[in-house]
């Protein structure tokens, strides 16, 4: 299951990606449209700057910019920063599995499997089509 991490982690991506027009967002925009607090961002922020998807700009007009083009972000690469790993069991958690079950284990290639199948979707969606869906929805914002 995604972490409320990982899932608030994803929505500030698409958020500075749909609203940035190449320049920063700050994060009380973000807390105003996404409705999650500025103190739980900051720690979603500090993730994702950790693991070099974000850049802070300090100053009066500062805020967060992506460091690459959103069609250069999988979806993939902001969960793995927010999330550590997708593995659906702890033993595909790291590079080498060293559960002592792991060569005599009836599961263990169904779990590869899932394992595998949610990475290449997950890594085949970008940042830019999730931004696009969310552009999308601010030209359909209207109100009579």
């Amino acid at each position: 299951m995604i972490s409320t991490k990982g899932r608030y982690a994803l929505r500030l991506m698409i958020d500075i990606a749909a609203y940035s027009n190449g320049g920063v967002v700050s994060l009380k925009d973000i807390s105003s449209r996404q409705g999650i607090s500025i103190k739980y961002l900051e720690q979603v922020v500090a993730l994702l700057t950790r693991s070099h998807l974000l850049v802070s700009v300090r100053g009066n007009n500062g805020g967060y910019r992506l460091v690459k083009d959103p069609k250069d972000y999988s979806v993939l690469e902001i969960l793995n920063a927010a999330e550590g790993t997708l593995a659906p069991v702890s033993c595909l958690q790291t590079e080498v599995n060293t559960c002592p079950r792991a060569l005599g284990c009836a599961t263990i290639d169904f779990w590869k499997g899932f394992y595998k199948t949610v990475n290449d979707y997950v890594g085949s969606v970008s940042l830019e089509e999730l931004a696009t869906k969310e552009r999308a929805k601010i030209g359909n914002d209207y109100n009579i």
